[in-house]
């Protein structure tokens, strides 16, 4: 009769057994990161719909970022819209592959959700892995942009009774929803906001089909987006965020910090207008394999000092001041330590309102 191992006896046998297994498998995690790149393709998710400044980065991302990284991966973009970017960052967090095969450009304003406390935010910003930022907004400007023939010629105009603007808006979570929402409860503008559109190029068009009065986005953003209606002045700012002081460009155009005296508001501002330090964030799943993590990081930071990148990158009008993965998490720490009271007033004024 032949016995069957046990206790210790068994558990080598086991071990044995799973040894010689795994020496006849290789595990993808076991290649190199050149080796596991060569010839594959890379999602690269965009959280919004085509033609945004997350459209147009993401896409100029995907041309260019294979080829700084080992192995040189082709970069193929997919455009997932909804819930004004949490769809996509829950995605990364919860259920894409953990092996460096998807990566995504993150709308700036979702981990804000999280830190808040958001429901539908099901990931901790501090434990994705941060790959940089193509900008941190030195050289930007969040804007409240209005028709040109709007009647309202400052933003002082749009505290009149008689005045109001109609501003559009994405879905919680996207930034321009909530600095709506700051611009009328922080600032005290006379708008109504009408929310749900799927990113900037739909609420231009509604703007010209006179169906909205104007939007917040940024001031390279709509440049490169929308550059014959900024060109051809049909558009124009009276309010820019995101700034402690007015843009070179932009001299007579007041900062939202100027439109207050509050000093809770200022410290609301301070909170919300952090994420523009990280501006346009590309990130990849938490629990990336920690080579794979680091050649990620090392080829974007290659990347954005390219003069090829650098000279498509002016074609589209946007200016690249980029930061690396280390500068986004401390961001995010730094984000993750705001006083409560602050939060919690950033998301009573900042929230959708039904």
């Amino acid at each position: 009769m032949i016995r069957k191992p046990t206790g210790r006896a068994a558990l080598a046998a086991a071990l044995a057994i799973a040894s010689i297994i795994v020496a006849g498998v290789p595990s993808a995690f076991a290649q190199s990161v050149e080796d596991f790149y060569r010839g594959r393709s890379v999602t690269l998710i965009v959280p919004t719909a085509p033609g945004g400044i997350n459209d147009i980065s993401g896409r100029l991302v995907a041309r260019n970022y294979g080829r700084f990284v080992p192995g040189n991966p082709n970069f193929v973009v997919q455009n997932v819209p909804g819930g004004g970017g949490l769809v996509a960052a829950n995605r990364l967090a919860n259920t894409a592959e953990r092996d460096g095969s998807i990566i995504a450009i993150i709308q700036r304003a979702v981990p804000q959700l999280a830190i808040q406390g958001e429901p539908n935010a099901k990931f901790d910003p501090a434990k994705l892995t941060w790959l940089g930022s193509l900008s941190d907004y030195q050289d930007d400007a969040y804007l409240v942009v209005i028709n040109a023939d709007h009647p309202a010629k400052t933003a002082d105009d749009l505290r009149k009774a008689d005045i109001k603007l109609r501003l559009g808006g994405d879905q919680p979570g996207s930034t321009n929803l909530a600095f709506a929402y700051l611009a009328k409860n922080a600032v005290n503008l006379n708008v109504d906001i009408i929310r749900g559109y799927p990113g900037a190029a739909p609420m231009f068009l509604a703007m010209q089909r006179g169906e909205l009065d104007g939007q917040i986005i940024g001031y390279n953003s709509v440049r490169a987006g929308q550059p014959q209606l900024w060109g051809d002045k049909k558009v124009r700012p009276i309010i820019q965020f995101a700034r402690t002081k007015r843009h070179p460009d932009l001299q007579d155009i007041p900062t939202a910090r100027e439109l207050t005296n509050d000093p809770k508001m200022i410290a609301l501002l301070d909170f919300a207008e952090m994420p523009f330090f990280m501006a346009l964030p590309f990130v990849a799943p938490p629990g990336l394999p920690a080579d794979r993590a680091a050649a990620l990081r090392e080829a974007f930071m290659k990347m954005v000092s390219d003069k090829d990148f650098l000279g498509e990158a002016g074609k589209l009008r946007l200016d690249i001041s980029a930061i690396d993965g280390a500068a986004v998490d401390a961001i995010v720490a730094r984000a993750m330590k705001t006083p409560r009271d602050i939060v919690e007033l950033y998301a009573k004024l900042a929230a959708p309102q039904n």
